[in-house]
Formats: C-alpha cells, sequence, structure tokens
C-alpha cells in the first residue's frame, strides 16, 4: 500500500509538507503542492477523505455554474476548470443555468449546501441575485467567468469584449460598411454591454452615426440570431454587414440570410464573435472574433486556488482580461 512517505520520497519534499498539501494546514508553495499531487496521483496514493475533510473542512470540490453547457465556448472554459482542477486534485461540479435567473439561484444554494470549497460562475444578471449575496454574506470563495454581475465584488476572468468588438466592427467599416447590425445578447449582461460599447466606439471613431434600428436582441440563442437577421432584412434600407455578439446567434444569423438566398458577402457581409470548428469549413469561411475560452477556465481556476490558499491574495475588484483575436475570412 502506498504510503505518505512513499510520496514525499517520490516529490523529494518532507511527510510534513506532504500532509500541510493533504490538509491544507500550512500554505505550501503553488507549484510543490502541484508535484505533490501529481505524485499522488501517479502512485494511486488516496488519503482519508473523511478525516481529511472533518480536519480541513473542505471537500477538495468546486462548483462551475454556467450558462449554456450545449454552448461550444462554454463546454470548452468547462474543459479548462477541469484540467487546471485536477491537476490541483480537486473534482469539479457543473451545472448549467439556461440563462434563467431562478435556476442560477437554485443551483449556488445546492452547490454551497454540498459544502463546495468555492465557486466559479457566469452570471446571468447583476448583483440583486439573492443567491450570490448568500455567497457574498459566507464568504465563499468565488470568481466571475465571462461575465461579471454588477454590484457584487468577487475577482473576473473575462474576454476584451470591448477590444473584440471594436475590431470586428472596424474592420467592417475599413470593408466600406456605413450600415451594420449588431445582434446583441441579454439585456443586462456585461458581455452584451461590453460588445456593444466596442461596437459603438467602432462607429463614433469613424464618425458614422448610431441607428436605433441596426442593434437587436438576440438572446444568445440560435433562434434569437435567426430573428434578428430576418429583422434586419426587413428594413427599408437594411444592413450591408452583420455583426453577430454570439457564436449561438451567428449560427442563426447564417440560417436566416441563407433561407432566404442572401448572398454572403456579396449581399450582406457576416463576421461573428467566437472561433469553432466549423466557423472555417463552411462556405464562405467565417470571419469572427476569437476568444479562449480554456483559458479563460484555466485561469479562473487557477485564481480560485489562490484564494483557498491564502482569502487576501486576490483583490476582490481584479480583472483578468484575455485577448482576443481578428481572424478575417472569406465572409466580409
Amino acid at each position: 500500500m502506498v504510503t505518505i512517505r512513499d510520496v514525499a520520497k517520490h516529490a523529494g519534499v518532507s511527510v510534513a509538507t506532504v500532509s500541510h498539501v493533504i490538509n491544507g494546514t500550512r500554505k505550501v508553495a503553488p507549484e510543490t503542492e502541484a508535484r505533490v499531487r501529481r505524485v499522488m496521483e501517479e502512485l494511486g496514493y488516496q488519503p482519508n477523505a473523511i478525516a481529511q475533510s472533518l480536519r480541513k473542512r473542505a471537500t477538495y470540490a468546486v462548483g462551475v455554474l454556467v450558462s449554456d453547457i450545449t454552448n461550444p465556448f462554454f463546454a470548452t472554459l468547462v474543459r479548462g476548470v477541469e484540467d487546471a482542477a485536477l491537476e490541483a486534485g480537486y473534482s469539479v461540479i457543473v451545472c448549467n443555468s439556461d440563462e434563467d435567473p431562478e435556476k442560477e439561484d437554485i443551483y449556488i444554494r445546492a452547490l454551497w449546501r454540498r459544502r463546495i470549497d468555492g465557486m466559479l460562475i457566469a452570471p446571468t444578471r447583476d448583483g440583486t441575485s439573492p443567491a450570490l449575496q448568500e455567497l457574498v454574506k459566507r464568504n465563499l470563495p468565488f470568481v466571475f467567468v465571462d461575465r461579471k454581475a454588477k454590484g457584487v465584488s468577487a475577482p473576473a476572468v473575462l474576454s476584451d469584449n470591448v477590444g473584440g468588438a471594436y475590431l470586428a466592427t472596424k474592420h467592417l467599416i475599413e470593408r466600406g460598411h456605413r450600415r451594420i447590425g449588431i445582434v446583441l445578447g441579454i439585456p443586462g449582461a456585461t458581455t452584451t454591454e461590453e460588445r456593444f460599447a466596442g461596437y459603438r466606439q467602432a462607429l463614433e471613431e469613424a464618425s458614422l452615426p448610431f441607428a436605433r434600428e441596426y442593434a437587436v436582441w438576440g438572446g444568445y440563442r440560435i433562434e434569437g440570431g435567426w430573428q434578428a437577421a430576418t429583422t434586419f432584412l426587413s428594413l427599408h434600407n437594411p444592413p450591408t454587414a452583420i455583426f453577430s455578439t454570439n457564436n449561438l446567434m451567428t449560427l442563426g444569423v447564417l440560417q436566416a440570410l441563407n433561407r432566404h438566398a442572401v448572398r454572403i458577402p456579396q449581399e450582406v457581409a457576416v463576421v461573428g464573435f467566437d472561433d469553432l470548428e466549423w466557423a472555417e469549413i463552411i462556405q464562405p469561411p467565417l470571419t469572427v472574433i476569437a476568444q479562449r475560452p480554456y483559458e479563460i477556465g484555466h485561469l479562473a481556476f487557477k485564481v480560485l486556488l489562490s484564494m483557498f490558499a491564502d482569502p487576501g491574495v486576490v483583490n476582490d475588484q481584479e480583472e483578468m482580461r484575455i485577448s482576443v483575436e481578428l481572424k478575417i475570412r472569406a465572409s466580409s
């Protein structure tokens, strides 16, 4: 049977260090902790989980609450969380809110009742969420991913949404477009507001007026993108380009344009937010703002892990922005 001494020997540390890693009784350097946990896994060492949990009051489990796990963006983000968590010896419980605030509250409460050590949350709304306020009062560590809840102090790992939307809109302007429609997500979501701000910034920089009829809600859903594109096509002066601010809505936009036999980009250019496998193989290949969801999830867990080791190491107001990239293809 593998013992704690075996782990210490293979990891090149003392038995006391291994014990501190297992029980959380003293802060251990992140690199050392990772090495010890990796050796524990390789040797198949299993500490007494019940005794360990009672000593530290820890479960070595974290919750991840995303808005739509069927969205490849969030699926990849969760994979980044899982890989980082496994390396540190944690398990992950994934919940899906379906962009439903009530469901979000139910899952947040269910997760903390299971005494998880912390959460990663892509919120559906602002800080009026009762369950989020409870997390703050209970001092349970959590990190926002992809979006923030306004009015709630917590670290956040986010994409450069303003910069990405600015790049997309500027690209279309440089292609000669002056009537650019934007498909927005959910009212109040920080991703929606930031991408809208980047769009407006590019218009203003080019001295182009903003037209309200060229901004349509899509709800981060395929059917919302379909309806938005249909609405644009019904206008007296329809946009010559459409910027869709999420991948599912982009699918809906493309489906609607195809159904109406609109040629891309000859009649309407399209740029999407998110780069997926299908974006490069459809005809014409899709111009996108490529995000890095795996890095967002991986970094977010690392931030949460550092909060476990030292609650004061991360500022509650701290934002970490992951860069995005404009990938120009034939759709624009």
